[in-house]
């Protein structure tokens, strides 16, 4: 996630032999569905992997029933292909698909980052942090945070815009991109100095108002991915 919310929820002080309250647990699919889906963004689970449903059951503890159903939904977004019998097969990144992926960030992202100026200072801080963030994840050697991180960054600016379809298109396309973006970084280490610097562009044009240096600095910033469609993927 990108935010997070803090309750502070004022209740009576309970009597001191009470037991603390049992935390609920996200249902059986839930749970694999973000086990099996963080493992192939991550790039654990590498492109031609096959997923067996019995290694599944037994990794998250829970029965087949759910690793079916959890594997139906990820099938849906593009990430695996079932097997009847066999299992799942982790789909690998063809240059294709980073082809589409850029094509469709490119539409959505300069359209976004055009209707966010003028930004408000919400944005502005939120980028600043984020910007932050990915800065000492990146002086850390933590590519894997940089990279969730950088999503986060372009994340903000399109939901800035209040449209809720753009904002779950993108969401989908950044998840598909982000065992891409992990791959990048560590086959290009040097390659996470210009996306700070690309960044800290980005933020300087949002804060001048100057909407169309935004377009032009984004659009830049997201051809580069195009770059592995010629052969860079690995």
């Amino acid at each position: 996630m990108c935010t997070c919310c803090i309750y502070d929820v004022r209740m009576p002080a309970a009597p001191s032999v009470s037991a603390p309250p049992a935390t609920k647990q996200p249902p059986a699919a839930d749970r694999v569905y973000a086990h099996v889906k963080r493992g192939v963004l991550e790039r654990r689970y590498e492109g031609g992997t096959l997923l067996t449903e019995g290694e599944l059951a037994e990794a998250v503890g829970v029965s087949r029933t759910p690793v079916r159903e959890a594997l139906l939904r990820l099938e849906v977004e593009g990430l695996i292909k079932l097997y009847p019998k066999k299992g799942a097969l982790v789909l690998p990144v063809s240059a294709q698909e980073i082809a589409d992926v850029v094509e469709t960030r490119q539409l959505v992202e300069e359209h976004s980052v055009r209707k966010a100026v003028p930004a408000s200072p919400y944005l502005i801080a939120r980028l600043e942090e984020l910007l932050a963030q990915q800065k000492e994840q990146a002086a850390a050697g933590d590519l894997a945070g940089a990279a969730v991180t950088d999503r986060c960054f372009h994340a903000e600016i399109v939901r800035s815009g209040g449209n809720e379809i753009l904002s779950r298109l993108y969401d989908q396309l950044r998840d598909r991109q982000l065992r891409m973006g992990v791959a990048v970084m560590h086959a290009h280490p040097d390659r996470i100095t210009k996306t700070l610097t690309e960044h800290e562009a980005i933020l300087e044009a949002l804060r001048s108002g100057d909407a169309e240096a935004a377009v032009d600095i984004v659009h830049g910033h997201v051809s580069w991915f195009s770059n592995l469609a010629r052969g860079e993927v690995r």
